[in-house]
């Protein structure tokens, strides 16, 4: 059985479709104190709950999308999220993956310098 290709978000065919059913604006403007894309950073796990993910891991920041606030009653005042594309394919707490990217709360990210 064949299946279609995944999205590659570099393409613009392929970021038309990321763009209709999210509803997220590319080409927002990033807040002065954002990660940069290309930012290097660890995806850390909750010292609150058992997740978001199984385990740490690397990844970099992605210029798929500009950072966006978090709208979620736990979330910090002005906390944003961003999309992060994983060095290595990954698992959420749930066992659902693997995943090669993710919107993740910048709580979860420490920066690598």
């Amino acid at each position: 059985m064949a299946t279609d290709p995944p999205l590659d978000p570099e393409q613009p065919r392929d970021r038309t479709a990321f763009d209709r059913p999210t509803d997220r604006s590319l080409a927002r403007h990033r807040p002065v104190r954002a990660l940069v894309p290309g930012a290097r950073v660890t995806v850390v796990r909750s010292t609150e709950w058992d997740g978001p993910w199984q385990v740490e891991f690397q990844g970099t920041v992605d210029d798929l999308a500009a950072p966006e606030p978090v709208d979620h009653p736990q979330a910090r005042e002005g906390e944003s999220a961003y999309w992060v594309r994983f060095d290595a394919p990954q698992y959420d707490a749930d066992g659902d993956g693997p995943y090669r990217k993710a919107l993740i709360w910048e709580r979860y990210l420490r920066p690598e310098d």
